[in-house]
């Protein structure tokens, strides 16, 4: 793998990991703030807390296991 490659991977995986933060604390905003409706919306935020913090830990294992099998392919 060139260097190119590996900052480019390196980026998208970082960018992954804060996509999901963000979504994580989306969602403590709308329990907590009046962003989707007046009051806070504590069902819905629970339900984007989760996803984000899923997103946030499993999509980037996800995606290192794609680039290894991809890698392993190639070989």
């Amino acid at each position: 793998m060139d260097d190119d490659e590996a900052r480019k991977r390196l980026l998208l995986y970082s960018l992954i990991r804060l996509g999901g933060v963000v979504i994580f604390f989306v969602g403590l905003a709308i329990i907590y703030t009046n962003l989707v409706r007046a009051g806070g919306w504590p069902q819905l935020g629970a339900i984007v807390v989760i996803v984000g913090a899923i997103d946030a830990l499993l999509a980037p294992h996800l995606l290192k296991r794609a680039w290894d099998r991809r890698d392993r392919d190639r070989q």
